[in-house]
């Protein structure tokens, strides 16, 4: 088996990742936030592989930050028990939620999707004394392991958990993609009524894919919680939902690299252009996402794809030009 040359890139890549403590500790915490942010990205891009778009998926995003803020104030308090806690909490509202948005299409899905966010959200505005309101709740920091860590050997912590959770659950989704569950979810956007005549409810597959979605989505809300310190309504706000849909369109829709690298590329974006052109820097992110989606449909990883078969196909042409080998005599061979 060998290595794929496609993957040398994104590996390189994944091992730099890897040294940004050691090498550029200066880079670390825009990281964790992107890497959070891009594993509850992978939970709309689970959705646009069905062609469904969400707008409300920040009440994942809320309802697993909540649910960590909550027990990290308990004797419960361990880093694993928090994410776990995110996780089951998303994916059981998920499925609720899902009940309800599954047999919707389209916008009516969408804003469907946005009618529970800001139903949540306006639930944690009004609860004061249970939320925190407008102020949130403060999330003390949890141990790890049972392990107690001061704040700096505590982010190197928490970054290598939120690296290896992007790797562990971006193969999960793909393999997912890729199992007669996952291609079933798929056809709901490519032909809903061939499900039907095979006997097997698009409902019940969009489902499946929804509530694997919410609890990705719940994984980065709680992630972020424990990152930032603090849990808001901001979460759940649709802003945040549509930011999630912002990034997974640069990256690449439907992507699983490309949830990541599109939140890597807004994260670093977003800081930068905030630091040096702070009146602006929301004009320099439209124009940005413009660019890639009148030139670059397909996205971040669209561009590297095109970049690499160019390079491929010259490459190949040089060797057949070099052998003296005409083309298509070469393409009827291999």
């Amino acid at each position: 088996m060998t290595f794929p040359r496609r993957a040398i890139l994104p590996a390189i890549l994944v091992a730099a990742l890897a040294l940004v403590p050691i090498l550029a500790p200066f880079l670390q915490v825009v990281l964790i936030f992107a890497l959070m942010k891009g594993i509850a990205v992978l939970g709309v891009t689970v959705l646009l592989r069905a062609g469904q778009v969400s707008f409300g998926h920040a009440l994942f995003f809320g309802i697993a930050a909540y649910a960590g803020a909550f027990l990290a104030a308990s004797p419960f308090d361990d880093l694993v028990l928090l994410v776990l806690a995110g996780l089951v909490a998303s994916a059981v509202t998920g499925l609720v939620v899902g009940l309800f948005v599954a047999r919707y299409r389209g916008i009516f899905f969408a804003m469907l999707n946005l009618a529970f966010s800001m139903i949540f959200w306006s639930i944690l505005e009004k609860f004061y004394y249970l939320t925190g309101g407008a102020d949130g709740l403060r999330q003390p920091r949890p141990t790890v392991l049972g392990m107690a860590f001061e704040r700096g050997p505590f982010e190197d912590i928490l970054y290598y958990v939120a690296l290896g959770l992007a790797l562990l659950l971006g193969w999960f989704v793909i393999r997912f993609l890729g199992s007669p569950i996952g291609q079933l979810f798929q056809t709901v956007k490519t032909n809903e009524t061939r499900l039907e005549y095979l006997g097997i409810s698009p409902r019940v597959a969009l489902i499946k894919g929804y509530v694997l979605s919410a609890a990705l989505c719940g994984v980065g809300g709680v992630l972020m919680a424990t990152a930032q310190g603090i849990v808001t309504p901001s979460y759940a706000y649709w802003v945040r939902s549509g930011e999630m849909v912002f990034i997974a369109v640069l990256g690449g829709a439907g992507s699983v690299a490309g949830a990541f690298a599109g939140s890597i590329a807004y994260e670093l974006v977003r800081t930068y252009a905030a630091a040096f052109a702070g009146d602006i820097w929301q004009l320099l992110l439209g124009a940005f996402l413009l660019v890639i989606i009148l030139f670059a449909p397909g996205g971040l990883v669209g561009i590297y794809n095109s970049l690499f078969d160019r390079a491929r196909r010259g490459t190949s042409g040089s060797g057949k030009r070099e052998t003296g080998v005409p083309a298509k005599s070469a393409e009827v061979r291999s």
